[in-house]
């Protein structure tokens, strides 16, 4: 059975990234070309064609990005695993009102396509704790995640 590729997201993948969530996200290197990937939690998908995330405005995404604005967001989703392959624009570089200097990136979605190896699925989704102060982590989840949904 061939794997699901789609133009914009699904439902299902719309909601999986109405939250918090871990990704990577594999941008193309500005000083060698090659491959950089990271980690990134603070993203939001307003609708089913772009993605909205924030990241510290000296990260090294923000400068791969000026570069080449190819962007592919890896999601672990429905029991799978989709390469979200994206355009990029920096739309902020310092987001207002956040006690962090943090980018805003919109993501266009180009194609998703599901990469799931045939004859497995995912049985559990990713899951990470923040292991700095968790009162002060949840304030700043919040304060970062009402930002994104108020694009």
């Amino acid at each position: 059975m061939p794997n699901l590729v789609e133009s914009v997201l699904v439902d299902s993948l719309l909601e999986a990234l109405q939250e918090e969530r871990l990704v990577t996200i594999s941008t193309v290197d500005y000083e060698d070309g090659g491959p950089n990937v990271s980690a990134v939690s603070w993203l939001y998908a307003p609708d089913e064609t772009h993605i909205l995330v924030a990241v510290n405005n000296k990260s090294r995404i923000v400068k791969n990005i000026e570069a080449n604005s190819n962007v592919v967001v890896t999601l672990y989703a429905n029991e799978s695993v989709f390469s979200i392959h994206t355009q990029a624009s920096i739309m902020e570089r310092e987001i207002e009102g956040l006690p962090l200097k943090l980018a805003l990136i919109k993501l266009e979605i180009k194609e998703v396509r599901d990469v799931m190896f045939y004859g497995a699925k995912i049985s559990a989704v990713p899951l990470f704790e923040k292991t700095y102060d968790k009162a002060a982590a949840a304030k700043l989840d919040k304060q970062v995640m009402e930002v994104l949904k108020g694009y």
